[in-house]
């Protein structure tokens, strides 16, 4: 296995995106629902979006958190639904493992929205590297897993439109099913044993 590579081997790769089911997620009967799907997947990818801010000491709150099963990926929108009790039992569940990249970041940002302590989470940077994956960007990780790329096309849009685009829907669950993706892909190496939860020292 290749151990790094460049943005320009990156960019001829042939673009990956998730084809599943996406679900957004706008009400709290909604999540409550989408909470007790979750909740059968011992793996689920994890990720959040925040609208781009371009003013000095505008900061605004985390508006989108996906979660994603191999096939199906649940778009919750915190500006409408905001931190329900259901959804932060999820995220406090040690037995559902919830896979990320960077995700102090992440947690971060979401205690601005209620206090919760995450259990359960697998931080991809914190594992890649027993892999011999020098490389720290989910784009990058998964073009060598995967020979293929993550469009970060939309990653500056805003999260908090009234009503998402599918540009924006595909891209928002791509990156929660990539990191449930190159987590089982990393699992099932050969050169590494199988990933724990407690592992990952972003919880900490």
């Amino acid at each position: 296995m290749i151990t790094t590579i460049t943005k320009e081997e990156v960019a001829q790769l042939p673009v990956e995106f998730f084809t599943g089911r996406i679900f957004v997620v706008q009400t709290e009967n909604e999540v409550d629902k989408a909470v007790d799907y979750l909740k059968k997947h011992p793996v689920i990818g994890f990720d959040t979006e925040t609208k781009p801010t371009f003013r000095k000491g505008q900061i605004n709150q985390v508006a989108l958190l996906q979660l994603s099963t191999d096939d199906s990926c649940f778009l919750f929108r915190l500006n409408y639904t905001g931190f329900s009790p259901s959804l932060v039992e999820l995220l406090t569940n040690p037995s559902i493992k919830k896979i990320g990249l960077s995700i102090k970041d992440d947690f971060g940002s979401l205690r601005k929205r209620g206090t919760f302590i995450p259990q359960g989470f697998v931080d991809l940077q914190e594992i890649v590297p027993r892999y011999n994956i020098e490389e720290k960007s989910l784009q990058k990780i998964y073009a060598i897993l995967f020979g293929k790329k993550i469009s970060k096309n939309q990653r500056l849009s805003n999260w908090e439109n009234d009503i998402l685009t599918d540009a924006q829907k595909t891209y928002a669950a791509t990156d929660a099913w990539a990191c449930y993706k190159i987590y089982k892909e990393l699992e099932h190496t050969k050169n590494g044993s199988p990933i724990k939860p407690e592992e990952s020292r972003a919880e900490r």
